[in-house]
């Protein structure tokens, strides 16, 4: 975490804080300080929604989705900070770590944006994330590669699907790009595949996901997020 301050520091924002949204005067960074504050206290822990979709790989994630973090998310992605692209790749290099443990080669595979997507948001916003968190990795002696085995095909909005639907649309959400088998790096060690995504909800996207990855010989060995929602229990 000793780099975040530094990342934040660098973009060119705003006066509104993209953790809390306050409009500070004379505020100077993309995250006021104790937002910042409040990320660097976030440490990765496993998760596992419930139920567990079949095909889901143990996942880690480095908080909630809630707080500064939830609202730096909704900044990056719908709101087009994509400055805030480096500090949270820099986030997920972190939750990459703790999944994986000892540096060795890896693989990180970012789950696909759709075309629509990506238009909308003025490119893939994972893909982003993905190069900066290899960066960070690859500066910090690990041995890193972004790869993109996965096209994500067109799907119906979640918005109007029950969970079956949800669930049905994730498994038919992708297809393998012509990426060929997984390779051992320069010492011959056959990498790691780390799958990456932003958010884990009900786990399908990523299950489907590795389901596909796994089928032509990209077992995913863990996904890495930066935040997983809380379900909420009615009283």
């Amino acid at each position: 975490m000793s780099g975040l301050w530094a990342d934040l520091a660098d973009l060119v924002l705003p006066a509104d804080c993209a953790g809390c949204r306050e409009r500070r005067q004379g505020l100077r960074h993309g995250v006021c300080p104790a937002c910042v504050a409040a990320l660097g206290e976030l440490r990765p822990r496993a998760v596992r929604p419930t139920p567990v979709p079949p095909g889901l790989p143990p996942c880690v994630a480095l908080g909630p989705y809630a707080g500064p973090l939830r609202e730096a998310l909704l900044a990056y992605k719908e709101h087009g900070r994509h400055g805030l692209a480096r500090p949270l790749g820099a986030l997920l290099a972190e939750v990459v770590a703790a999944a994986v443990g000892a540096a060795r080669p890896l693989v990180v595979v970012p789950v696909p944006d759709t075309a629509a997507a990506a238009r909308s948001r003025y490119g893939d916003h994972l893909d982003r994330l993905a190069r900066h968190c290899a960066a960070r990795l690859n500066r910090g002696g690990w041995a890193v590669q972004v790869r993109r085995p996965l096209r994500a095909l067109p799907r119906p909005d979640s918005v109007g699907l029950d969970s079956a639907g949800r669930a049905a649309a994730a498994e038919a959400a992708f297809q393998p790009r012509s990426a060929g088998p997984l390779r051992g790096g320069a010492a011959g060690a056959t990498p790691v595949v780390v799958l990456l995504d932003d958010i884990v909800t009900t786990g399908v996207t990523l299950a489907a996901a590795s389901t596909v990855l796994t089928a032509t010989g990209w077992a995913p060995s863990v996904a890495a997020v930066l935040a997983a929602t809380e379900k909420r229990h009615q009283s």
